[in-house]
């Protein structure tokens, strides 16, 4: 029998003579290993096969699923939205459609009242002038009525003064 040593760093026993390896490493052991590796496998393959891989697949799909339930209502939301923005676009085209109509009206309305009160301020202005010019026609006979009573008082005087003969101003006034 072995002769067993005990190590006192690890506290381990080990046999006096043992020279094998590791005993994955051993050549006499790869067959075994090697079918039990292959059992494991195909277990592990058929758990992952029948179990584990159905399951994510339906995580997957269940995903995809909802990416495209959320892709598909972003999207009519993206149409309700531009939609919307359409009408709002042309509720804002009809309001300044609407405004410019009642500016025209506005502006056409305040040039009638400003046309009829420059009607009636041109034929206020009109009747002034005429009847400025009126009197100004009645001064003007009246100032070349009087002028010819002043010319023939001037000449009178003047002829009096030259020729030393008194002539009336109606005398004169004949001549003039």
């Amino acid at each position: 029998m072995a002769e067993t040593h005990h190590n006192t760093e690890t506290g381990v026993a080990h046999e006096a003579g043992h020279k094998a390896g590791f005993p994955p490493l051993d050549p006499a052991n790869f067959a075994p290993q090697i079918i039990w590796l292959a059992i494991t496998f195909a277990l592990l393959y058929g758990l992952l096969s029948k179990i584990a891989l159905p399951r994510i697949g339906e995580v997957i799909e269940e995903r995809r699923d909802r990416i495209q339930r959320d892709i598909d209502a972003a999207e009519a939301l993206k149409a309700e939205t531009e939609k919307a923005l359409r009408g709002y676009e042309q509720s804002l085209a009809d309001a300044r459609s609407k405004a410019g109509g009642i500016a025209r009206e506005t502006r056409d309305k305040l040039a009638t009242e400003t046309d009829k009160k420059r009607h009636a301020s041109e034929a206020e202005v009109a009747a002034k002038i005429a009847d400025a010019e009126g009197r100004i026609a009645a001064m003007k006979a009246n100032a070349l009525q009087n002028v010819g009573d002043i010319a023939a008082e001037t000449a009178s005087a003047i002829v009096g003064k030259l020729i030393g003969v008194d002539v009336s101003a109606a005398e004169a006034k004949k001549h003039l």
